[in-house]
């Protein structure tokens, strides 16, 4: 057992001075028990709390840091650009060459505007679908996460695809009606709704690999028909790419699986640790916006320097390197866990994104991710950061391989997992 009293300390004077101790919720261990670790700082693929523990990082920051910790180009760019100036409210030059590596790398995207995350990438996309198409209604699928905008805090009511529930006290039940949730991978649902529906719909909106239920891959041919669907019926295809852009490919999972959407929406990686998010599209989708168009959209810090700065660097080294390499470490990592062939646990994966569900599998949709034992995953996680190995604190949630984890790590991870589930 790791002494960890310095973060419990922390963490009973945060109780006091912000909600739940965190700033986020799933920080707050809520799923896993216990109290979150403080971290001091992070290099390659550890982080270490104010204890002095060393973990080996799975969850680098929720995905951006597909580097790693620290890389000491990214904190040379950093550096340079702090020196010049901590923001400016103004363009700078930095925004224009991260805007054509965006534009070059996706291109579904001609015209690309930066904010300052993937909640307000998400949000400024479906105002520019519904402003293009000039209807309200939008369909999202059920266990994909877009942000914490009213509109996308809803759940499924009791059909297969029905008006949206709010999900957060705060959503006036009128705002939410304009979602309707389907499951994800049911594309006979998603036709019935469009092909009844579809002079409301302005838009569907999708993580195309989710991980926000755990890694929950589309099954073949879904995204195809998807696309198919909402062209036919000229409803919006959005890609949430927050997640999957530049994390399992350099072209992100719309390159990966050939589809081009209507608008695609990016964060984490772009900004490489920062704080940023940024949405795009066709010029004429994209000349909706102010201060072309009528749909508004502003932000003080949007194209923040130094955000800019880390995010380019990061994407210039990223272009550089074999993905291959990083995803057969993640591939070798699961099939690890899989070959133990321990009954009622199941892996998911792609790319460098993997989840072990507490659950027989497959695992295809919410519904299914729903059936894992939360309480053997708590276990199994307490268990894991005891011996130096740091996942997500939910079963409902991605992890994540960077290029600065080795085959040793890899080895210690299979190591500690097959004696923490096989005893």
């Amino acid at each position: 057992m790791k002494k960890r009293k310095k973060s419990g300390d922390y963490f009973r004077r945060a109780l006091r001075l912000i909600p739940g101790g965190v700033n986020s919720p799933v920080r707050a261990f809520g799923a896993v028990g216990g109290y979150p670790l403080f971290i001091e700082k992070g290099k390659g693929s550890r982080i270490y709390d104010v204890d002095g523990n060393a973990y080996i990082d799975y969850v680098l920051s929720w995905g951006p840091l597909i580097l790693g910790h620290s890389r000491r180009e990214v904190i040379a760019a950093i550096k340079q650009a702090a020196e010049k100036g901590a923001s400016f409210g103004a363009p700078t030059p930095g925004e224009v060459m991260l805007a054509e590596m965006l534009t070059a790398a996706f291109p579904s995207m001609e015209q690309v505007r930066l904010v300052n995350s993937g909640t307000e990438a998400t949000m400024s996309a479906l105002r520019l679908a519904r402003g293009y198409t000039k209807k309200d209604t939008i369909i999202k699928f059920e266990g994909c996460y877009h942000g914490h905008s009213d509109g996308l805090l809803v759940k499924a009511g009791s059909g297969a695809a029905t008006f949206g529930v709010p999900t957060s006290a705060g959503v006036p039940g009128d705002y939410a009606k304009h979602t309707i949730v389907v499951p994800y991978n049911d594309i006979d649902a998603l036709r019935s709704v469009i092909a009844g529906r579809h002079k409301q719909i302005a838009a569907v909106i999708i993580e195309p690999v989710c991980g926000n239920m755990g890694v929950v891959v589309p099954k073949p041919d879904f995204l195809a028909e998807l696309r198919r669907i909402t062209r036919k019926y000229g409803v919006m295809l959005i890609f949430d790419e927050v997640m999957t852009g530049f994390r399992l490919c350099f072209g992100g999972a719309q390159t990966l699986y050939g589809i081009d959407p209507d608008i695609t929406c990016l964060g984490k990686i772009i900004g490489g640790g920062m704080p940023i998010g940024a949405y795009g599209a066709k010029k004429e989708i994209m000349a909706g916006v102010a201060p072309l168009g009528p749909v508004y959209q502003a932000g003080t810090l949007s194209g923040n320097p130094l955000a800019v700065a880390c995010g380019l660097k990061t994407l210039q080294i990223l272009r550089k390197l074999d993905y291959n390499t990083l995803n057969e470490r993640c591939r070798r990592l699961c099939r690890g866990i899989d070959d133990l062939g321990i009954p009622g646990i199941s892996t998911n994966s792609i790319g460098s994104m993997f989840t072990l569900f507490f659950n027989d599998g497959p695992v295809v949709n919410y519904a299914a991710a729903a059936r894992s034992d939360v309480k053997k995953y708590a276990r199994y996680f307490n268990a894991l950061l005891n011996n130096g190995i740091y996942c997500a604190p939910s079963q409902f949630e991605a992890n994540f391989l960077s290029f600065a984890h080795s085959d040793a790590d890899i080895a210690e991870t299979l190591k500690t997992v097959k004696k923490i589930i096989t005893r």
